[in-house]
């Protein structure tokens, strides 16, 4: 065979051709000769070796050293893997909706086909005490509402409905207004808590006050309610009104004291129905036909006796008037001695100091007149005002510490006193700012009688 093998030397190196130059035609000449179209060196025998020898030191400088083609060749990219993570996710979603077609398939054959479940049954309610202690508002409305009545009055033309309360003796205490238009041929029936009833009769009324009094026909088998004492109020205090607003019988609601000493005109608005109270604001709701009823605190006592409320626009108990949170009471201690001499007497006394107020004053104070008005001189001679040194024109600034800004508030603060009562009245004489002890005295008592 003949040798075609050589030495690669120097001068065999590959040459960099300059940018441009394009490289010599024909066959690519390697280090073995000139390959064919099949890749075998031409001449060679077939018998020749089936390649170069092995090489030492790849991509060294030594013999059998191979350069690199002088073309950069295309890096071929490895085949990439399978992505595991959205195989992953995609069978948890399909694994999730066949899980649902399935268990809505299983809904969909198991269900009875008429809509019903005869094996449904829901739990038993669990054994509740009824039993509330006596300071809660159902402990105290447990306590009270048996002492607590519904009144249906009617007169000649008109007719109504109100609420009482049971004292002690079996009377009945209500507003006077609630009663007034039974005055002398009406008819008035009691109907209880336990939802027996019975006549009755008025006893007494006042139409300055608006404290009434009423006596069952029959016997009474209701309890006395405990009168409590309304000097000890404040504000803030918890109380409870009980009644029958609009003809509902037994009716409780909850709220505080929300002010005191509110002079309040109740009852009607003229005539002998009108009257003015010192009254327990409270915003426990009252509406027409809890008139009359108890106003109680936290232990069931009375404190007050509901008679009026305020609306939007400014009417009071009596019209058809809804509950807006301004309702007013009666305070008890002056009930009770209004009741008191209702029941002993027939008549109640009111309270006066002898004086005429001058209703044309804007200044601070209440000034008494400083002329006769109605044949009224303005402080009575020998009365309660002229004896403790005030005179016409004086203007009153305090009735026992507690300022007074107009006439209303004069009046309804005198009227909760009782007759005999001393207060101490701060007043301007000539400029001159002067201290006064008053003993309240009575005016003549009103022409209402028991029926």
């Amino acid at each position: 065979m003949t040798d075609n093998t050589r030495s690669f030397g120097a001068s065999d190196r590959p040459e960099f051709l300059p940018a441009g130059e394009e490289p010599p035609q024909g066959p690519a000449a390697g280090p073995w000769g000139a390959l064919g179209p099949e890749g075998v060196q031409e001449g060679a025998q077939e018998d020749s070796p089936a390649g170069p020898p092995p090489l030492t030191g790849a991509y060294g400088m030594g013999p059998g050293w191979v350069p690199p083609p002088l073309y950069p060749v295309a890096p071929q990219r490895e085949p990439r893997g399978p992505n595991i993570a959205l195989y992953a996710a995609l069978a948890v979603v399909i694994a999730l909706v066949a899980g649902g077609v399935a268990s809505w398939g299983t809904f969909l054959l198991t269900r009875p086909s008429s809509g019903i479940d005869p094996g449904y049954a829901l739990s038993t309610p669990s054994k509740q005490p009824t039993a509330r202690p006596p300071e809660s508002v159902a402990g105290v409305a447990a306590k009270v509402l048996p002492s607590v009545v519904s009144l249906e009055v009617k007169g000649n033309s008109e007719a109504g409905t109100g609420s009482g309360f049971v004292i002690k003796g079996g009377y009945i205490v209500t507003n006077n207004h609630v009663v007034a238009v039974a005055g002398q041929v009406g008819e008035i029936r009691i109907r209880y808590n336990d939802r027996t009833s019975s006549g009755a009769r008025i006893v007494g009324r006042d139409p300055n006050s608006d404290i009434a009094v009423v006596k069952p026909d029959g016997p009474v088998r209701a309890p006395e309610l405990p009168l409590g004492n309304s000097d000890g109020v404040v504000v803030g205090d918890p109380v409870i009104a009980v009644g029958s607003p609009l003809g509902l019988t037994g009716t409780v609601t909850t709220g505080i004291v929300s002010s005191l000493n509110r002079p309040v005109e109740a009852g009607g608005s003229t005539g002998s129905d009108y009257a003015l109270i010192n009254a327990i604001q409270t915003d426990a709701a009252i509406n027409p036909g809890n008139s009359g009823g108890p106003l109680v605190n936290a232990a069931g006592e009375v404190i007050g006796v509901n008679s009026a409320i305020a609306t939007v626009g400014g009417s009071l108990l009596g019209q058809q008037s809804g509950s807006i949170g301004l309702g007013f009471a009666i305070p008890v201690n002056q009930a009770r001695r209004i009741a008191q001499e209702l029941i002993t007497t027939g008549a109640a006394r009111t309270s006066r100091i002898g004086i005429t107020i001058d209703q044309s004053y804007q200044g601070q104070g209440v000034r008494i007149a400083t002329q006769t008005e109605g044949g009224a001189a303005p402080v009575t001679p020998g009365g309660p005002a002229a004896k403790a040194g005030l005179r016409p024109g004086d203007v009153i600034l305090e009735v026992d510490g507690q300022p007074v800004s107009d006439s209303r508030e004069l009046i309804v603060t005198i009227r909760s006193k009782a007759p005999g009562d001393q207060v101490r009245i701060k007043f301007r004489h000539d400029g001159e700012v002067r201290t006064a002890t008053v003993t309240v005295g009575a005016a003549p008592a009103p022409s209402a009688r028991p029926s």
